[in-house]
């Protein structure tokens, strides 16, 4: 997934910094969908897909952080950035402990901003991957877990078939199910996906 097609979401009640912000950030190439509170984007936006949330942080329904709450409750792979003209130390460390990437005050340095944005669609995508592996991998049968595993520990087929009491072809076609499943063209692609879902 192209970085440039994953969304920038601005969410902001005061329509000129939302205006100001689209402008800018469409200046930096991005593809941005604003929203004038936390409901209306929590309605509309498909959060379990990747993508950046630049949050005002105090708004009349739904704060930033109330929003930012219910990304992290529903495991979205949004990344969070809080924007907001209140800004304090506390409410700075409270964000980023509850992982938001970044946390600017009004008015903000575009190319900061555009800085963390790209840094946060990194995260976005990175976590987006793990989570759609982890459930390709929760999709395996009893039988192909227990080869994989196996393959991860660097047994042949052979030595698989041996220890599960099963013919040399009936690993052989539980292995390719598994380079199917997990999109891996060589067993070393297999053993680098799992490592990635269980760092």
């Amino acid at each position: 997934m192209s970085e440039l097609v994953v969304p920038v979401y601005v969410v902001d009640d005061d329509e000129s910094v939302r205006d100001s912000l689209t402008f800018m950030l469409e200046g930096y190439d991005f593809t941005v969908v604003s929203f004038n509170d936390g409901q209306d984007f929590i309605d509309n936006v498909d959060v379990m897909k990747p993508g950046c949330v630049v949050l005002d942080s105090r708004m009349p329904i739904l704060r930033g952080q109330e929003v930012h709450t219910v990304l992290n409750q529903q495991q979205s792979p949004l990344s969070v950035i809080f924007l907001t003209g209140h800004g304090d130390v506390p409410m700075a460390v409270d964000a980023l402990k509850l992982g938001a990437v970044d946390f600017f005050q009004k008015p903000v340095d575009g190319e900061q901003l555009a800085l963390a944005i790209h840094k946060a669609m990194t995260a976005s995508l990175s976590l987006y991957d793990k989570q759609n592996r982890k459930k390709v991998l929760g999709s395996l049968t009893e039988r192909e877990s227990e080869i994989l595993h196996l393959i991860v520990a660097g047994k042949r087929n052979q030595q698989i078939a041996a220890e599960l009491f099963v013919a040399v072809r009936t690993v052989e076609v539980h292995r390719s199910s598994l380079m199917k499943k997990l999109n891996a063209e060589t067993v070393a692609d297999l053993v680098m996906t799992y490592a990635k879902i269980h760092v």
